[in-house]
Order: C-alpha cells, then sequence, then structure tokens
C-alpha cells in the first residue's frame, strides 16, 4: 500500500472477493476527480499546497485545524490526507490516532508534510503509522506532488507540463541509482549511447563494451560495478556465453546481470535464468521499466550489504 497499491486481497481469494475489488476500482475510475483533504494551520502554506497539486482531476478540501479535519472526514470520503504535526487545537499525532482507532478512515494514506524537526522517536513512530513523512526541504514540494500523485493514482501523462517535469526532476534524483557504476555490454553502439544517455540522465557511472570478452574484461578491470545490463545477441561471444563465464567467478556470483533479448520467446528468457542472469528484459528497451529492474536489484544489493 505504501508503494500506491489501490487495495490488497489475501489469498485465497474468492470470485465475490474480485467481484468487489473490480466493483470498487470501476466506482473509482468511473469519479470525476480525486478526493484530496489538506490540514494546514499556515494560511500561505495550505494555500501554497493547494495550488501545487491542483488540476481539474483532484478536488481539494483545505482546513487549519484538528477538528475541521475530522468533521469533514465524518462527511465524505477522502482519497488521501496531507497532514502537517503542528496543529492549533491537537498535534498531528494526536488526529493520526483519532482515525487510527475508527473503521471509516483507518486506510486513508496520510502524508505527513511538516516543517517540524522531529526526535528519531516521533519519526520511528510516524513512518508506522502514516503513509509517507515528507520534510520541508528545497525539493519537498517536489516530493509532495509525486506522492500525491501516487495515492491518489493519478496519471502523471495527464498532468499538466509544469507539474510533469517536476516529477521528473525529483525522479532524477532517485537516491537509488545516483552514483552506481552500470556496464552496458551491447554491440550495437547506438544502443551504448542510447542506454548510456538514459542512465547519465539519471546521474549514473556508466562503462561499456562491445562484446562478451570485453565486458568480461572490462568486468574485471573496473572496481565497482554493481549492475551489468548484458546484450544476448552478439558476435565472437553472445551474452549467454558472457554471463555464464561472469557466475564463474567467485568474485561475481552476486552481481545483478540483467539480459537484454530482442527474442521475446519464454525458451529464451528459460535460458537467461539458465545461465545466471538475474533478470531480463525484451528489445526494444522500456527504460521506465528497466529503471524499475534495476532500482529492486540494486536495493537488493543494499539491503545485503
Amino acid at each position: 500500500m505504501r508503494q500506491g497499491a489501490f487495495t490488497h486481497l489475501l489469498k485465497p481469494v474468492t470470485n465475490g472477493d474480485l467481484a468487489r475489488t473490480f466493483d470498487n476500482i470501476n466506482d473509482f475510475l468511473a469519479r470525476d476527480a480525486r478526493e484530496l483533504l489538506v490540514v494546514e494551520d499556515d494560511d500561505v502554506q495550505r494555500m501554497s499546497v493547494v495550488e501545487l497539486i491542483g488540476n481539474s482531476d483532484v478536488r481539494t478540501t483545505a482546513v487549519g485545524t484538528g477538528e475541521e479535519a475530522l468533521s469533514r472526514l465524518k462527511d465524505k470520503k477522502f482519497d488521501c490526507m496531507v497532514l502537517d504535526l503542528k496543529l492549533p487545537d491537537m498535534t498531528g499525532f494526536e488526529l493520526i490516532e483519532q482515525l487510527q482507532t475508527g473503521k471509516e478512515n483507518s486506510d486513508l494514506p496520510i502524508i505527513v508534510y511538516t516543517g517540524k524537526e522531529l526526535t528519531r522517536k516521533e519519526e520511528t513512530h510516524l513512518r508506522r503509522v502514516a503513509t509517507s513523512v515528507i520534510i520541508k526541504e528545497a525539493d519537498s514540494p517536489e516530493r509532495l506532488l509525486a506522492e500525491t500523485a501516487l495515492f491518489l493514482h493519478r496519471v502523471e501523462a495527464n498532468l499538466p507540463e509544469s507539474k510533469r517535469r517536476m516529477i521528473e526532476q525529483l525522479t532524477r534524483r532517485d537516491p537509488v541509482l545516483a552514483g552506481r557504476k552500470v556496464l552496458v555490454v551491447d554491440d550495437d553502439v547506438r544502443n551504448i549511447f542510447a542506454l548510456t544517455s538514459a542512465l547519465e540522465s539519471y546521474n549514473m557511472k556508466v562503462v561499456h563494451a562491445e562484446n562478451g570478452q570485453r565486458g568480461i574484461d572490462l568486468l574485471k578491470a573496473t572496481p565497482g560495478v554493481e549492475a551489468v545490463l548484458m546484450d544476448i545477441m552478439m558476435p565472437e561471444m553472445d551474452g549467454y556465453e558472457a554471463i555464464s563465464a561472469i557466475r564463474g567467478m567467485e568474485k561475481f556470483r552476486n552481481l545483478p546481470i540483467i539480459a537484454l533479448t530482442a527474442k521475446a520467446m519464454k525458451a529464451d528468457r528459460d535460458h537467461c535464468l539458465e545461465v545466471g542472469a538475474s533478470d531480463y528484459i525484451s528489445k526494444p528497451l522500456d527504460i521506465d521499466q528497466l529503471l524499475s529492474l534495476l532500482r529492486v536489484w540494486l536495493s537488493g544489493q543494499d539491503e545485503n550489504l
């Protein structure tokens, strides 16, 4: 749910469970606008949040106290709430606790948007009860826009260009990708150029080779490579042989290797995994999908450190 899922079901799932879920999804999609509640006591800050979120696909209700928020939540179903912790009549912590005790809003996505300096204990508590915590800093408006878009299930392509650009700039500062070194092995220099440009725009470091053997040599000679993007169809030594050879070296047994294959047949994908690829993606490459794979595998490396 924290990653933006609309809902979740526990297996075993019945036909009735699925029917109710699809009905809920259909009702959500049929609505002309999402409902957002902003709880902020500062007039200027409140209006700036309303203006930031904006657009015709979101109806924003803005209030300045905890009691007003509770009253609005009784009258209407909201899809997401943006909450400041400093309120005149109660703290944001107290408001969240009241919502957690009731059934109607217990699953309401809550984005805490605050300038308050949090203690370690407060931050730990908020991470447990709130969906997201954003401290008001230089890039916080972009993060707030991106987080509300996620939990309101807004289609980014439908946002105004200025809003899309804000989210794109934030995404390109992705801490999971920034500074990570990737080896690209592909015999087509056009593919190397396109991949290098895309990855470097996310502040990644890219080294490249034009066949399997050169890729292996470069990998052994270059310290700090954290992932390999390996084309499969190459002359001299193809991707299958190169992946197998890399996996034969103890040093690179757990190195994430993503196979880039022009063949979408199941047998080809299975063969990629059999020789040691961590994952695979079919050409023509969907860069967003590739970045998602890199995030997954690089995050997994971080957790194993």
